[in-house]
């Protein structure tokens, strides 16, 4: 599970398996495999998974403390 956070980065989530719970700007998604959510730089976010997961992730601009 991943606690309520921020970021200054647009973050692009794709679920490539498994189910996901996010709560993006107080708003709860139900996503699962082949869906993904576009959150806006500085949108609290939080997720839950359901299952195992495999999410991919992108952010921009570049997280520098992911390189």
């Amino acid at each position: 599970d991943l606690p309520a956070h921020q970021h200054p980065h647009e973050q692009i989530t794709y679920i490539i398996e498994g189910q996901l719970d996010m709560t993006i700007g107080g708003v709860l998604y139900n996503l699962s495999a082949g869906m993904g959510h576009v959150i806006p730089p500085n949108t609290p976010h939080s997720a839950i998974a359901l299952t195992d997961c495999v999410v991919i992730d992108t952010f921009s601009p570049v997280r520098e403390d992911y390189k």
